[in-house]
């Protein structure tokens, strides 16, 4: 489901300006690896959705929301904004509050499944034209011991992730099995959003081999 979808390519200039709209180190290296260059603006948004929204649509909203709050900084140029979720027994698992919270997760994912949520929003500064999409992945933990949880609630890297863990860092030793989109898990559905810049008019394997 979109928002105001971008019907045919708005601009075929691929040099066009992109501009991420967050902090994200994760989603700053996606898109690093692809070759785009890009500007990092931080979107300073408030992160709470209604409670009866639905995950896709949580994601979704917070997503349009980072980047319609970055956008009226410019005058032109691409504006990615994203968000990530995971959700277990119908409950949103946000980033964790302090190290107590990131173990109590780590004991509610461990040994079994939970699905991960990305929103992500592409919007035009120029235009305001907006495409709005969400990627869903499932992920399958092993049996974590409280002890091993702990020594890795210690290492830092579980604070500031959805789900109090990094599938992209030492995270991954509790991942058994994942259905679907790696890089939705890292936090920007890579296949989707390609598929939305190229609306866009910006074809990524083009613009890589023109550079």
């Amino acid at each position: 489901m979109r928002t105001e979808p971008a019907k045919r390519p708005i601009n075929h200039n691929e040099h066009q300006q992109i501009i991420l709209a967050s902090s994200s180190p994760r989603r700053y290296e996606i898109l690093s690896r692809l070759g785009l260059t890009f500007t990092v603006h931080s979107a300073d948004v408030e992160e709470s959705v209604e409670d009866n929204l639905k995950p896709a649509e949580a994601v979704k909203n917070l997503a349009l929301r980072k980047a319609a709050a970055v956008a009226p900084n410019y005058a032109q140029g691409l504006i990615i904004g994203a968000d990530t979720i995971v959700v277990v027994d119908n409950t949103i698992l946000g980033k964790p509050a302090d190290s107590e919270d990131a173990l109590a997760m780590l004991l509610t994912l461990q040994g079994r499944e939970h699905s991960v949520y990305s929103g992500y929003a592409v919007m035009d500064a120029a235009t305001g034209q907006t495409a709005v999409d969400y990627e869903h992945t499932t992920v399958i933990f092993r049996p974590i011991a409280e002890e091993e949880a702990k020594h890795y609630v210690a290492t830092g890297e579980p604070i500031g992730k959805a789900g109090a863990y990094a599938i992209q860092g030492l995270g991954a030793v509790f991942v058994k099995e994942i259905h679907g989109d790696y890089f939705n898990v890292v936090g920007l559905p890579l296949f989707k959003l390609a598929q939305t810049l190229k609306e866009f008019g910006l074809d990524i394997i083009n613009a890589y081999h023109k550079k």
